[in-house]
């Protein structure tokens, strides 16, 4: 059996979309924990354990963009990684200011999805080893 490659929590309102990238980050060796709503995604993610916040722009009862900024509020070091279809160069910008490591245009490759995961984990595991 191989080793987890991490935990994810994925934020994401549509039910097609999150079935479908669930499926494919399980596949590639992640556990996900997944939540449809910004308040349900934000009891789970302070209890902490997670090695990266994956998030939509638009939920039913907040933003993206709310989320990444409550999250830093209790969190400064865990990577969020937004996976919208918000496309315009400010939303970008926008989540980058509020505290996310990347930001990523619907649809894409599952290959770049995997791929930058794995690398934004990797730079918070060598951060981690460096503050402790």
């Amino acid at each position: 059996m191989q080793l987890r490659k991490g935990r994810i929590l994925y934020i994401e309102d549509h039910v097609d979309t999150r079935e479908l990238v669930t499926l494919v980050l399980r596949q590639s060796n992640y556990e996900v924990t997944v939540r449809g709503t910004l308040t349900d995604g934000l009891t789970v993610a302070r209890d902490g354990g997670f090695d990266l916040f994956l998030l939509d722009s638009w939920l039913p009862d907040g933003s993206g963009l709310e989320f990444c900024k409550k999250i830093r509020q209790f969190d400064a070091l865990t990577p969020i990684l937004f996976y919208s279809a918000a496309a315009y160069e400010t939303d970008r910008h926008e989540a980058i200011e509020a505290g996310a490591q990347g930001y990523l245009v619907k649809p894409t490759q599952n290959s770049e999805l995997c791929e930058l995961i794995s690398v934004l984990i990797d730079e918070f595991r060598q951060r981690s080893l460096k503050v402790s």
